[in-house]
C-alpha cells in the first residue's frame, strides 16, 4: 500500500484530501506543521508528498527544496496562492505538480495515482544493460537516469530527466506543450502547461552553452519545442 503524507494546516482540507486518498486505497498521515512535516518527509519511507505552501514553521518551498536534494519522492504543491510566479518557483524547486485551491479531491486522486504509477515504473525497472542515448556532447544513461553535457555530470530532476530523454528520442520532431505534458505527466494538462514551460527553461540552463540561444532544444513559436540534432 502506497503511504502519503499530507503537509497541511487546514484541518478540513487535509481531512478531506485524506479521505478521498484512503478510499482509494492509500495509506494517509497529515502533518500540520511544516518543520515536523520536513522532518518526516526526510526521515520516512513515503511514497509521496501533497505540499501545502503557506505553512508554520517552514514553508512549502523550504521544504521542497530540501526533500529535493536528497529524494525522488513524487511532490504535488497546492496553494490557494494563483499567482504564475509561485508556481514556477515551486516548479523550479523540484515539485512535479502544482494544484490551485480550490480544486475537486477526485482530480487530486487522479494527479496521485498517475504520479505513483509513473515513479513505481521507474523504480522497478530492471535492464541488464544500460541503454544510452549520445548527440552532440550530451550522453544520457536512461538506465541509470545520469546525463554528462561534454563528460560533465549535470544533476535531473526525476521530470527533467523524463522530459529530455523523451525529446531526444524523438529528434527533429515538434511537440507542443499540451502532448508534452500528456507523455510526460500522464495527464491531460487541463488548461495548464506552465509545468512544461518550466521544466525546459531548467532543462537548458543544465545542457545549452547559452540558454537563450538554445542549441538543442529549440522553441517552435507558437508551436512547441524539438530536439535538433
Amino acid at each position: 500500500m502506497s503511504r502519503i503524507l499530507i503537509i497541511e494546516d487546514e484541518e478540513s482540507i487535509a481531512d478531506l484530501e485524506k479521505d478521498y486518498l484512503e478510499l482509494s486505497g492509500f495509506e494517509v498521515e497529515i502533518e500540520a506543521e511544516g518543520t515536523k512535516g520536513l522532518e518526516r518527509a526526510l526521515a520516512e519511507d513515503l511514497d509521496l508528498v501533497i505540499l501545502d505552501l503557506m505553512l508554520p514553521g517552514v514553508d512549502g518551498f523550504e521544504i521542497c527544496r530540501q526533500l529535493r536534494e536528497v529524494k525522488n519522492t513524487p511532490i504535488i504543491m497546492v496553494s490557494a496562492k494563483k499567482d504564475d510566479i509561485d508556481k514556477i518557483r515551486g516548479l523550479g524547486l523540484g515539485a512535479d505538480d502544482y494544484m490551485t485551491k480550490p480544486f475537486s479531491p477526485s482530480e487530486l486522486v487522479a494527479r496521485v495515482k498517475a504520479h505513483l504509477t509513473r515513479y513505481e515504473r521507474l523504480v522497478s525497472s530492471n535492464v541488464r544493460e544500460n541503454a544510452v542515448i549520445e548527440i552532440r556532447g550530451i550522453k544520457i544513461d536512461k538506465t541509470a537516469r545520469r546525463v554528462w553535457v561534454n563528460g560533465e555530470e549535470k544533476n535531473f530532476t526525476s521530470r527533467e530527466f523524463d522530459l529530455l530523454t523523451f525529446l531526444a528520442e524523438n529528434p527533429n520532431h515538434v511537440f507542443t506543450k499540451e502532448e508534452l505534458f500528456r507523455r510526460i505527466w500522464d495527464m491531460d494538462s487541463v488548461g495548464d502547461i506552465a509545468t512544461v514551460t518550466v521544466h525546459i527553461k531548467k532543462i537548458r540552463e543544465k545542457i545549452e552553452f547559452n540558454s537563450t540561444k538554445p542549441q538543442y532544444i529549440e522553441t517552435i513559436w507558437g508551436v512547441g519545442y524539438r530536439f535538433k540534432v
